[in-house]
C-alpha cells in the first residue's frame, strides 16, 4: 500500500489555534564551526496538524502516548460538506450519511473545504479558516456517541463551530455577523442555538468517551473525498502530552494510488505540492472576506 498525506505544512508561518504559542525555531549551532546545524524548537501543541488528546480537556483521561496504534489507524469515512455548508453553517449526521456510509467503530475525516482557506494555500484566509468554518451542533455529537467513532478530523481550525468556542468573545464582528446568519438561516440567534451546556462539546461532551479528533487535516485531502478508505495518525509517543503535532495520511493499494497520482498531476498544486480543487473553492465563493 501507499500513503497519501492529509497533513498541512508546518512552519513558522503556520497559524496555531488563536491564542496559542506558534511555532518558532532557531539555530543553536551552524555547520561552521560546529559541524553540524542545530535547531531549538518552541511552539504549542495545536499548531498545524495535531490531534487533541483526552486530557486536553478531561483530567483523568488518557495522554497522547496512551494511544495505541489499534486506535489511531483504521476504517475511515471522508466526506465532502463544501456543497452543503458556507461560512458559519451547521452540519448534521444526515449531511453526512447521505454522502457516504460511516459504519460502527470508524474514523471519521470532514472536509469542509475551508483547508483551501489555510496558510498553505493559495486562496489563503486566515480569518474563515479559524473563525468562520462551518461546525456541528448537538444532534452531531451524540451521533459520534451512539456510532462509536474512534476519533474524528476536521479540516479547519477546530471540530467545534468557531462560535461555540472562546472565539465569540474574542472576534466581535464576526460574532455578530454570525448571529445574523444563525437568525436568518436557522431561527435563532447565536445564545439560543449554542446554549451555555453545549459550550465546546466536541471536546467537553466527547474527551471522557474516548472519542477525541484531529485539527487541521488538509495535504490532498481532495483526492479522497465521499469514501472509504484506511487511515492513520501518527502523533508522537508524548507522555503526559495533552496534544501532538500528528502526521495524518490515507492508505490505498498501489494501482489505486497510481490512478491518484495521475489525477494529482492534473490538478492545480499550492506551493508546497499538495494538490486542490478549484470546485471545492467556487462552492465557497472563492477567498472570501478577511472581516
Amino acid at each position: 500500500m501507499k500513503f497519501i498525506d492529509l497533513t498541512i505544512p508546518l512552519g513558522i508561518g503556520t497559524p496555531p489555534w488563536p491564542t496559542y504559542e506558534p511555532l518558532q525555531v532557531k539555530y543553536f549551532k551552524r555547520l561552521a564551526p560546529n559541524g553540524a546545524n542545530g535547531q531549538v524548537v518552541t511552539h504549542s501543541n495545536h499548531v498545524g496538524t495535531h490531534l487533541d488528546g483526552e486530557i486536553h480537556f478531561y483530567t483523568p483521561g488518557k495522554d497522547i502516548a496512551q494511544l495505541n496504534f489499534d486506535f489511531l489507524a483504521g476504517d475511515a469515512a471522508i466526506v465532502d460538506l463544501s456543497d452543503i455548508c458556507g461560512d458559519y453553517d451547521v452540519y448534521t449526521p444526515a449531511m453526512i450519511e447521505e454522502r457516504v456510509e460511516v459504519r460502527e467503530g470508524d474514523i471519521l475525516i470532514i472536509h469542509t473545504g475551508y483547508h483551501h482557506f489555510g496558510w498553505d494555500q493559495p486562496y489563503g484566509n486566515e480569518v474563515r479558516y479559524m473563525v468562520m468554518h462551518p461546525g456541528p451542533d448537538a444532534r452531531f455529537a451524540q451521533w459520534c456517541i451512539d456510532k462509536k467513532i474512534k476519533w474524528i478530523g476536521v479540516d479547519c481550525g477546530s471540530a467545534d463551530h468557531p462560535m461555540n468556542t472562546k472565539i465569540r468573545d474574542w472576534m466581535p464582528a464576526q460574532a455578530e455577523d454570525a448571529d445574523a446568519h444563525f437568525q436568518q438561516k436557522y431561527g435563532k440567534p447565536l445564545a439560543e442555538y449554542f446554549t451555555k451546556d453545549m459550550y465546546q462539546m466536541m471536546h467537553l461532551w466527547m474527551f471522557d468517551k474516548g472519542i477525541i479528533h484531529a485539527e487541521c487535516v488538509g495535504g490532498d485531502i481532495d483526492l479522497l473525498v465521499n469514501r472509504r478508505v484506511q487511515v492513520g495518525c501518527f502523533p508522537w509517543r508524548f507522555v503526559d502530552g495533552e496534544a501532538s503535532i500528528a502526521r495524518i495520511v490515507a492508505m490505498v493499494e498501489d494501482d489505486e494510488y497510481e490512478q491518484l497520482m495521475a489525477r494529482k498531476a492534473q490538478m492545480p498544486k499550492t506551493k508546497f505540492g499538495d494538490c486542490y480543487d478549484p470546485v471545492h473553492v467556487e462552492r465557497l465563493g472563492g477567498r472570501g472576506s478577511v472581516y
